[in-house]
């Protein structure tokens, strides 16, 4: 996948993805208007398919809500790098096939509009505007099937179809 940069600091909790007067839905396509707008009212206007959100420490921090994660997809990132994330929000990101990669020196290394190129299956992240290469761990096969298949939802119908 490659897409453009978005960059935020440490710290990003899920009530500025996406903020509790909204979680009245569990659709992405409900929530994606909406998603960072406390933080960055444009967000959701500029942002494209594809695009990744960089950010500092503990990304998702704060509540348990898998609106933010779902968020985030309704928008069309297509992905997170960040320094470090909340584990709840990391769980909740893979559960609703949101890929995110863990990367303390992509994310310091990235600035806002740079061009990330990233490859799952070997958690490669390269900045194609700084010229680096930075190495995340690497999705195992069932957790990029997850992904793939778009949750774990769809992950479990597909393996209780196919034994």
């Amino acid at each position: 996948m490659e897409g453009t940069v978005f960059k935020y600091d440490d710290n990003v909790d899920t009530d500025v993805i996406i903020p509790a007067r909204y979680c009245t839905s569990y659709h992405k396509e409900d929530l994606a208007p909406h998603c960072l707008e406390d933080l960055d009212a444009t967000f959701a206007k500029r942002v494209k398919p594809g695009d990744i959100i960089v950010a500092g420490r503990n990304f998702g921090c704060g509540s348990s809500r898998e609106n933010a994660p779902l968020a985030i997809l309704g928008v069309g990132v297509g992905a997170v790098v960040a320094e470090s994330f909340a584990r709840i929000f990391y769980r909740n990101s893979i559960n609703v096939g949101l890929p995110i990669l863990e990367c303390p020196e992509a994310a310091k290394a990235a600035q806002d509009g740079d061009r990330l190129r990233i490859d799952l299956e070997k958690g490669e992240i390269r900045n194609l505007t700084r010229k680096g290469t930075y190495q995340a761990a690497p999705f195992p096969e069932s957790i990029r099937q997850i992904i793939q298949l778009g949750g774990i939802e769809e992950y479990v119908k597909k393996r209780l179809s196919h034994p």
